[in-house]
Parts: C-alpha cells; sequence; structure tokens
C-alpha cells in the first residue's frame, strides 16, 4: 500500500495512546493509565498471551533471581508465591492474574505485530503498522523489553552441524535430552539455571565457558501453604518483606558504585567456591577473574555441584568452530555431540524495537545505533521521537526488580501524557542539549562504578566501550528524577499553534 494512501486511514483510528507490548511494562502502562483516568488507549502483543520475557523464557530451571515480594507490582502484592525466589510458571501465570484483573487481557489485541512506527509531522501523529492493520495514535509507549533477541554468535562451520541444536529462549521441550551428548555454549544467567536441571539426564554433558562468573548461593526456601495464609492475613508482612529486599539490593547497588565495599563480599565468595570445588583444576577455571558486579551476580545453589558430576566437563574456553558433530574449543579440544543449546543471552547492546521506528527526520532508530550509542533522557525519551516513550531505555538499568524500575518509569510517562492533554499539548519532544547534558554526566559518573572499572567485558558495553546500560547512581536517586514530568525539558508544541500552522 503507498504511503499516501496509508496516512489518508480514518480518523476514527486514531487513539491517544498506543502501547507495544503486553509484558510486565505494557500491562503497567495500560493500568497506570487507567488510574489517571486515560482510558482512550490500545495494546498490542505480538503473542497470543501477556509476560513477554516471562511467556518466551521456558527452560528447565527458569526463574527470577530477585526475590517475589520485589518482583511484584507495589499495587499488586501476592500471597501465593511457592518459594523465595519465584519460578518461571509462577510469574506468567501472576503477569495473566494481574492483567485479568485489572480487566487489561480483554483490552489486547493479540498476535499483531508491529511492522513500522513513523512520526508523521504533519498532524503531529504516530502511524503504526501492524501485520493487522494500521493505527494512528497522539502518543506511544514502546514497552517492549531490552532482553527480547536471542543471540547466537557467527560460528564457522554452524550450517553444517549435524545434531540439534537451539537456544535457550527457545527451548525445544519435544527434543528428548536422555542419553544425549550435550554442548551448552556459555555460562549466563540462563545457563546457570538450565544445566543443574539437564545434567542428570544426558549422557555427557560439555560446558563452553569463556568468562568464568561469580556464583553466590542463593538464599532460596520453599513456602508452605501455612506461610502462604499467614501471609495472605497480614499484608503487613509482605510489605516488610519487600522494604527488607528493596534494603538489601540497595547495598548491593551502593557496592556496584563504589567496588571497594563489595571486596569483603568477594573474598567471602571465594572462601565459600574452595569449600564448594575440591578439585583444584576446576576451582582455578571457574575462579573469576575480574572484580565482583562488573558482569551480572548470578545466584545458584546447584550450579557448582552439576559441574563435578562424573558426565560434566567444563571447558574453560570459547567456541571458535564446529565440524560436523564435532564442537572446538579455542584451545583446540574436540567434542563430538549430538546438541548445542545456546545459552548466550539477548542482543541487548541496542533497544529490538528500534529496528521498527523511524524518527522525526525519517531516520530508522537501529541504522542510526548502528555505529554509535543508544542514548536516552532518563531511559524514556528518545531525540527526534516526538509523543513517543521508552520503558527500560539505555542507562536506566540498576540491580532492582525490573519491575520496580518500569514502575518509575511509567509514572513519569502518564504523568507527561496527563500534562499534554491538561495543557493541550500536540507535540513534546526532549531538548538536544537536555538530553545531551543528561548523558554527559551519566557516563561521567558510570567510570567509577564496577561496570566500568571492574576489568571485564560485559553485555553493559558496546561495540564502542560504552555504557550504554547501567545508571550511575541510586535506585533512589533515579525514581526522584522521575518523580514528576518537567515540560521544560521538552520542546512543546501547542495545539492551537499547530492548527495555525497547518491552516
Amino acid at each position: 500500500m503507498a504511503v499516501a494512501a496509508k496516512r489518508a486511514a480514518s480518523r476514527a483510528n486514531i487513539v491517544d495512546t498506543f502501547i507495544v507490548g503486553a509484558g510486565i511494562s505494557g500491562i503497567a502502562a495500560a493500568i497506570k493509565l487507567r488510574e489517571q483516568g486515560l482510558d482512550d488507549f490500545m495494546i498490542i502483543e505480538k503473542a497470543g498471551r501477556v509476560g513477554g520475557t516471562w511467556r518466551e523464557n521456558t527452560y528447565p530451571g527458569c526463574g527470577c533471581d530477585v526475590p517475589s515480594s520485589l518482583y511484584s507490582y507495589s499495587f499488586a502484592l501476592s500471597s501465593e508465591w511457592s518459594h523465595l525466589f519465584a519460578k518461571q510458571p509462577e510469574i506468567l501465570d501472576y503477569l495473566e492474574t494481574v492483567a485479568d484483573d485489572f480487566g487489561i487481557t480483554p483490552l489486547i489485541a493479540f498476535n499483531t505485530v508491529l511492522e513500522n512506527a513513523e512520526w508523521d509531522e504533519t498532524r503531529h501523529l504516530w502511524v503504526l503498522d501492524t501485520n493487522q492493520g494500521q493505527y494512528l495514535a497522539r502518543t506511544v509507549i514502546f514497552a517492549t523489553g531490552p532482553i527480547t533477541e536471542p543471540q547466537i554468535p557467527a560460528i564457522p562451520g554452524l550450517d553444517g552441524f549435524t545434531g540439534t541444536m537451539f537456544h535457550s529462549a527457545k527451548w525445544d521441550h519435544d527434543y528428548d535430552l536422555r542419553g544425549k551428548r550435550v554442548a551448552v555454549i556459555g555460562t549466563g544467567a540462563s545457563a546457570i539455571q538450565f544445566v543443574p536441571q539437564i545434567q542428570p539426564q544426558v549422557d555427557q554433558l560439555v560446558v563452553f565457558q569463556r568468562t568464568a562468573p561469580w556464583v553466590l548461593p542463593k538464599p532460596d526456601m520453599p513456602l508452605g501453604e501455612t506461610a502462604k495464609q499467614v501471609v495472605d492475613k497480614l499484608p503487613l508482612i509482605q510489605h516488610v518483606w519487600r522494604r527488607a529486599v528493596a534494603t538489601s539490593l540497595n547495598a548491593i547497588n551502593f557496592g556496584l558504585r563504589n567496588p571497594k565495599a563489595l571486596a569483603p563480599v568477594s573474598r567471602a565468595a571465594k572462601l565459600l567456591l574452595n569449600l564448594q570445588i575440591k578439585d583444584k583444576t576446576l576451582r582455578k577455571a571457574v575462579t573469576p577473574n575480574f572484580t565482583l558486579g562488573c558482569k551480572r551476580i548470578l545466584f545458584a545453589n546447584n550450579y557448582y555441584p552439576a559441574l563435578q558430576a562424573d558426565n560434566a566437563t567444563l571447558v574453560p574456553h570459547g567456541l571458535v568452530a564446529v565440524e560436523g558433530n564435532e564442537v572446538i574449543a579455542a584451545n583446540g579440544e574436540r567434542f563430538g555431540v549430538d546438541v548445542i543449546i545456546w545459552g548466550t543471552g539477548f542482543d541487548v547492546s541496542h533497544p529490538p524495537i528500534g529496528a521498527k521506528v523511524v524518527n522525526a527526520r525519517g531516520q530508522r532508530f537501529s541504522e542510526l545505533w548502528k555505529d554509535s550509542s543508544p542514548e536516552a533522557y532518563l531511559g524514556t525519551a528518545l531525540e527526534d521521537a516526538p509523543n513517543a516513550f521508552l520503558v527500560l531505555g539505555p542507562n536506566v538499568l540498576v540491580y532492582d526488580s525490573f519491575i520496580g524500575l518500569a514502575e518509575a518509569q511509567l509514572g513519569y510517562i502518564v504523568d507527561g501524557i496527563r500534562k499534554m492533554k491538561r495543557e493541550g499539548i500536540s507535540k513534546l519532544s526532549i531538548k538536544p542539549q537536555v538530553l545531551r547534558a543528561h548523558n554527559a554526566k551519566v557516563q561521567k559518573h558510570l567510570q567509577r562504578t564496577v561496570f566500568n572499572s571492574g576489568g571485564c567485558a560485559s553485555y553493559y558495553l558496546d561495540q564502542n566501550g560504552k555504557n550504554f546500560a547501567a545508571w550511575p547512581w541510586s535506585l533512589a536517586v533515579l525514581k526522584k528524577r522521575l518523580s514528576a514530568f518537567n515540560l521544560k525539558d521538552y520542546d512543546v508544541v501547542y495545539e492551537r499553534a499547530a492548527q495555525k500552522k497547518a491552516a
């Protein structure tokens, strides 16, 4: 369909706010809009159910490494968690329950994929093309999340592999691993969880590790029916529990900003590692060579025991080639395998939504970000993207619950949308000078954090060596900055001025 024909779409299709994605952020966005009486919105979801990353990731052992008391909405606490740290099926069920209880599920257009989003400067509207048709919107919330695109490295000979392979985020539950020779590539957050689950089933397990991660004990425990009933009858327990977890995570965040403060934890972790692993060669291979916190801290109680099983082999080198059914390590070791499971994480260096969005200058964000690092104001507002908001965007991540971060951002976003309606604003864009000053300050203060100075190459750093992900201050500071939408930070066009210009 020609662009001109597309833009001739009926005004009946115009909505005030268009929400892309019905995961953690999208569900919360809809709830917060309704709380403010902003009911003219639409949500699209590419899949047939809500859940986002908790719908997509179903690998064995999948769960959260933030306690469930905090990994839940502040407005929808639950007493149904079976463990201190919730597993994937429970989190997905929780998100579906919240969407149902708040009346959001019937409002979602499922199986609707955003194909292109483009700003129409003439009408001050977003033109949104989907596989189900076109929509127009005055504002857009991109709630698509940063953990959505599984990453498989380009390995020579991979096309000729004669066995089966799949990514942890696309787990093949129909494939029977029993008695198979399995190669796991990567030792990140996902592999730490699924390796112990599959190790007892397989004949041979070979784990390829480029960099040894810090793996700390996970203080998990089951919550029986009695505990659930007590928590349900005494909501104060949930609030106190939630505050206690938040305080603990704030302490970790302080250490990440001040690496010397984590030195005692590092020493204790290494002493514990010595107790857990008797074999000196394996112990040396799994001992991290960078400062605690530089890469994501992992939590597990069963990972090291799995590596020490008779059928398990840790290869402290990366995978460099595949020949037939053989996988080849950087040190030349070869292993014949039936299955390759990729635990290589996600492409988080640039928000994946960038491939779908064209800014006010006619430039696609993914093209702009090819050779430069993505930037946003408070992880939310992108340059030359009027009336558009991004959730969990660049330089907003702290070691905390993603749900808490999303709620804070959405409070800011909804306040902005409410002020646009109240003030009669038709176009609102972050001022370039505000964006530049903000990001210069962010990058300056990141230099002293463990992410930048801890001696590792983490996914926080992009191909330019720039930290595109982390927030350099406390969560309290972030929440304060997001507590109110300041129109002075934005270039604003009012409806009357826009109408006069159009006439």
